[in-house]
């Protein structure tokens, strides 16, 4: 599979047993329906294996808005997580997955007091 944002190869790596496609350019992250669900609350070491990117050239390709789903083609959904909305992911229409720039996944899991007052990129 090719990354969604910059069309570079997307590379496997597992946690407890979840696969996750990584990108090996831009450090983004595709996780399918459920893995994204299942990994967000584990917040033991999940993000330092996972989301290895650099956070800066994560904020750099988030300025992307124009890109479709690699199973399907579709263009893909904004969305805001509900309970930290400053921070904005991308998903299929269709529900094959969830795209996160390198760094996302890493501020999702870590939640803090003042993440309550972040507003919406």
């Amino acid at each position: 599979m090719d990354c969604p944002k910059c069309s570079a190869e997307m590379e496997h790596v597992f946690y407890n047993q979840i696969e996750v496609d990584r990108c090996t350019s831009c450090g983004g992250l595709w996780f399918q329906p459920d893995e994204l669900r299942d990994l967000r609350n584990d917040i033991w070491m999940a993000d330092y294996i996972i989301d290895t990117g650099d956070k800066s050239a994560g904020k750099k390709a988030d300025a992307i808005k124009d890109y479709h789903c690699p199973m399907c083609n579709e263009s893909m959904l904004h969305e805001s997580d509900p309970e930290q909305p400053h921070i904005t992911y991308e998903s299929c229409p269709n529900g094959h997955g969830t795209y996160l720039d390198s760094g996302e996944f890493t501020d999702l899991v870590k939640k803090t007091f003042w993440d309550k007052f972040k507003r919406k990129k």
